[in-house]
């Protein structure tokens, strides 16, 4: 008999997330339509969260900056919450009803994101023990680990993850809950948080 899987937090993860005056909360069906059709609806509303967050972004322009701070936080939104839906998706159990939901924090200097989605217990040890390694890894080396598996098909890649860390200096908590120990479905919320 395989022990019952228990509520485990890594990185990151906070209880409450601080109050916001802005944020936005997106509810996705995994048995609405089929998952092909469903790619675009994400990429479509990862679009949405970085327009709607650059229009309420509280950062000044840079005086003679080439760079727009807005279209680089509106590109940033789009790009991190296209790989967490993604991720939420590709990993998720179609055999239950329950919503991928993602939600996204404005505050003065930073951003969160939080995305549930359920998963059988199979899919979160595996997850997990690759966030272990993560943990336990210099980030660096992991990232060039995983290109050159990437680069040999062999394996999860993992890198839309270690993108966001290595190149968008993103902080990620991680928290697993089960929640039906006889069908081993358990709620994946994942925290994302980013300095801008």
């Amino acid at each position: 008999m395989t022990p019952a899987f228990s509520d485990q937090t890594f990185g990151a993860f906070v209880d409450q997330i601080p109050a916001s005056d802005e944020f936005l909360t997106l509810n996705f069906s995994p048995v609405s339509i089929p998952r092909k059709r469903r790619w675009n609806h994400y990429g479509l509303s990862a679009d949405f969260l970085g327009d709607y967050f650059a229009a309420f972004f509280p950062g000044d322009a840079v005086p003679d900056s080439k760079i727009n701070r807005k279209d680089s936080v509106k590109a940033t939104v789009s790009y991190i919450a296209n790989e967490l839906l993604e991720n939420a998706v590709k990993y998720s159990d179609e055999t239950t009803a329950l919503p991928i939901s993602i939600t996204l924090h404005l505050y003065e200097q930073e951003l969160i994101f939080q995305v549930t989605n359920y998963v059988s217990s199979v899919t979160a040890e595996r997850y997990q023990k690759f966030i272990q390694e993560l943990l336990d890894t210099d980030l660096d080396e992991l990232y060039t680990r995983q290109l050159e598996k990437t680069a040999l098909g062999t394996g999860e890649s993992n890198m839309g993850l270690l993108t966001m860390m290595n190149d968008y200096s993103a902080r990620f908590g991680w928290r697993f809950q089960p929640l039906n120990t006889q069908a081993g479905l358990v709620r994946v919320n994942v925290m994302a948080y980013l300095d801008v």
